[in-house]
């Protein structure tokens, strides 16, 4: 029998994790971490749905924390196969895994000091540091077009995916006996046209089964030129020049930092916008310029990332000290600061430093996840807490959504007309429910009942000509409806900054009485 189960990004796009077998043989395609609300992240902590040293090989898609980001973990448990990846992701997770340990345990340490205040027990990292240098011996670096086998019938090959430095989809081909060879295409996350330093992205024809990422399968982006987007980006810029405060730019470390580095600097050199430091605060940003400075060569417009990374007005801060001197700049300077999604690292200092002025602007420049502090951000938040405390939000909070690394509806449908005529079936991953139901839409004229949208923890036998659901085989780990959606945590955080908002405003202490008691006969009615 031939099985695909979908341990991650399913109504969702983090945790990608998908898991093949035939017979005896158990290949894993991506073990990413899961992001967004903290039913989600939650699943982190959890044992894998599968015993890991039943894993025979990992091949890995990209280095993005989203698809490689449980990889020490799965070793941790007992994997101890290959690991295939591209040379360039192999680089790059070598120095994005410790990192990704480094802020596990350094967030488990502030986390577990207000757990012992609050009496609570203790937690510990889903993996340390040394737990991530300990899987890289396991990397297996292979060329782009080059076939691998990865046992007995069962080969596989990368293609170029054009959505970071090293990504990749990946092409197996599976014997399943009497003759016959199924061909799979996992797409890893597909890049767009334009992307600033990626080529675009290559895949085969005529295959049998496609898992297709669907993270802007309901979203048409504006197709502009990099004269235009450099436009956007000065304009926002212009407005935080104005305000005479911190430009503040939560980035991914890995390739939205570097693009976001080579525009403005190109934008200062040509004197369309004064120069001004920036400050790349995030050390893994920085080891991972290192890397892209090593294969600039592979990269469009390498050169310009070079001349970018050695401007005078740019600096890389790495440690502790560094990162809190930055808070002593005044007047205007730019911040650029991981994570993306404004939920873990340095960037949230920085937050917690400037939403609450007025002078200051955060720039938003990528897809932020139900459930982040980014996306809550995005929505409009005027209060939202950060590490227990609650802030005003009075900083201009401004979105450029030209930086992605990832197609939008039409060019996800694009990319899938030039697979060919699909026999089976394809799976829409890697997006939340209305950007699934928006590719599937669009996707129905020409593939009608062979789209297939799964849910967290399901499998299917690809067995014969079409997917078959192995549905009461399967248990589920949350409810398949929760992934991709705010959860109780997120109401409770919203919760206490009303109660506090109902409080701070109330005319006079009795009124403040009559909503304490009032709450406190709520709480006292559900305990009966």
């Amino acid at each position: 029998m031939l099985r695909l189960s979908f341990y991650g990004a399913a109504h969702s796009v983090t945790g990608s994790c998908f898991l093949l077998e035939r017979d005896q043989t158990r290949i894993l395609i991506d073990c990413g971490m899961f992001q967004g609300s903290k039913s989600e992240k939650e699943l982190n902590y959890r044992p894998f749905p599968f015993t890991a040293r039943d894993i025979d090989v990992l091949v890995l898609t990209h280095a993005h924390i989203d698809h490689s980001g449980l990889v020490p973990k799965l070793v941790k448990a007992g994997f101890s196969g290959p690991i295939f990846t591209t040379r360039p992701t192999s680089d790059l997770c070598s120095v994005m895994l410790p990192d990704s340990g480094f802020i596990q345990e350094s967030e488990v340490t502030h986390l577990n000091r207000r757990n012992q205040q609050r009496g609570r027990a203790s937690v510990e990292p889903i993996y340390t540091a040394e737990d991530a240098l300990a899987c890289l011996p396991q990397f297996r670096p292979v060329d782009y077009c080059t076939f691998v086998t990865l046992a007995p019938g069962i080969k596989f090959r990368f293609w170029n995916a054009g959505h970071l430095l090293g990504s990749a989809s990946a092409e197996l081909h599976i014997e399943t006996g009497a003759g016959i060879v199924k061909r799979m295409l996992f797409s890893g996350d597909i890049g767009p046209d334009q992307k600033l330093l990626q080529h675009d992205p290559e895949a085969p024809k005529d295959l049998d089964y496609i898992i297709c990422e669907s993270t802007y399968g309901d979203t048409e982006r504006a197709h502009v030129s990099a004269e235009s987007r450099r436009a956007l980006l000065r304009r926002e810029v212009e407005g935080a020049i104005q305000r005479n405060g911190a430009l503040i730019i939560p980035s991914f470390a890995v390739e939205r930092t570097q693009e976001l580095l080579v525009d403005l600097v190109n934008l200062m050199n040509d004197k369309e916008i004064p120069q001004a430091p920036i400050f790349i605060d995030s050390p893994l940003a920085t080891k991972a310029s290192a890397v892209f400075k090593r294969h600039a060569a592979t990269l469009e417009k390498g050169s310009d990332l070079v001349r970018a990374l050695d401007a005078h007005f740019v600096r890389f801060t790495e440690s502790v000290e560094q990162s809190k001197a930055i808070a002593r700049f005044s007047g205007f300077h730019i911040v650029i600061s991981a994570s993306g999604m404004c939920e873990a690292g340095r960037i949230r200092h920085h937050l917690k430093n400037w939403l609450w002025r007025a002078e200051g602007t955060i720039l938003l420049v990528g897809y932020q996840a139900q459930g982040t502090l980014g996306r809550i951000l995005y929505d409009g938040a005027t209060r939202v807490r950060i590490q227990g405390e609650d802030i005003q939000v009075r900083a201009h909070v401004a979105t450029i959504d030209l930086y992605s690394g990832h197609a939008d509806a039409s060019e996800l449908v694009e990319w899938i007309a030039e697979r060919g005529a699909i026999s089976g079936n394809i799976f829409l991953v890697h997006g939340e429910e209305d950007a699934i139901a928006g590719l599937k839409q669009r996707l129905q004229p020409t593939l009608g009942s062979q789209i297939i949208t799964p849910g967290l923890d399901d499998g299917f036998d690809l067995s014969g000509a079409h997917a078959v659901p192995l549905d009461g085989q399967r248990s589920h780990r949350i409810d398949p409806a929760q992934p991709g959606h705010l959860d109780w945590h997120n109401d409770v955080s919203k919760l206490i900054l009303d109660i506090s908002d109902e409080l701070q405003n109330a005319h006079d202490e009795k009124t403040r009485g009559v909503i304490i008691r009032r709450l406190r006969r709520a709480l006292d009615h559900e305990k009966a």
